[in-house]
């Protein structure tokens, strides 16, 4: 079955471009020619993958990713950014602001295809048997069972809660609200900073032994998991 894609995005040369190569390799493309109109088919229609501009008539890429990234059932949605801002700060500002990966203009077209092709196999991690995998870590969606190298890993239900959300989404940067949304609920109050204490207690779990810390922290933003914490 093709995978659906949204390609957010104002430049109708490079719109040609994109839809060409993606339905050459059996992508159903669908094009928002601005900010708002792409807002606007992300939040009512479902899209296996975003591949959103940052410069957009009306609103800005980085504006739609935060918004989107504030909605619950949207939360998981892989975005790829296709921008001709290639500084490392501009990087690393989108990648922080939820994007899952980043590609700048001039750009490949069988490398884009390859991001695409790798986001979508990071966003179904979920194996046969419900168990999601991450380096060494397994997680039974179906037992509730957690494991590393082998070994039983014992949980608390809101620490295995924050565990499945960020092995769901391995690299991406989850913030602590994202995080107490999926640990306690939309719409419970919970201080933001209880999210730090579940953090610590899931990593002294994870870590015993002496296994290397696969939790990063993004100063000011959230909690990612992620092999490479340099």
């Amino acid at each position: 079955m093709a995978h659906s894609v949204l390609l957010v995005e104002d430049d109708p040369a490079l719109i040609e471009l994109v839809r060409y190569n993606l339905e050459a390799s059996n992508f159903f493309v669908t094009v928002a020619n601005d900010g708002e109109d792409g807002l606007l088919a992300i939040k009512e229609q479902e899209f296996d993958l975003v591949i959103l501009d940052w410069m957009l008539p009306s609103l800005s890429g980085i504006t739609i990713l935060r918004e989107i990234r504030r909605v619950r059932d949207k939360q998981a949605t892989p975005i790829l950014m296709l921008t001709a801002r290639g500084e490392e700060s501009d990087k690393v500002y989108g990648l922080e602001a939820g994007a899952d990966d980043y590609v700048v203009k001039p750009f490949s077209p069988a490398e884009l295809i390859a991001r695409i092709n790798g986001l979508l196999r990071r966003s179904s991690t979920v194996q046969d048997g419900g168990v999601l995998i991450f380096n060494d870590l397994e997680l039974s969606v179906l037992t509730h069972k957690v494991r590393r190298s082998g070994r039983a890993i014992h949980l608390g239900p809101t620490e295995f809660k924050l565990l499945r959300t960020l092995m769901e989404r391995p690299e991406r940067v989850f913030s602590r609200e994202q995080l107490l949304d999926k640990a306690w609920g939309h719409g419970i109050y919970v201080e933001d900073r209880t999210v730090d204490v579940h953090i610590r207690r899931l990593r002294k779990a994870l870590n015993a032994d002496g296994k290397p810390d696969l939790i990063r922290t993004v100063r000011s933003e959230g909690y990612a998991l992620d092999i490479d914490k340099k």
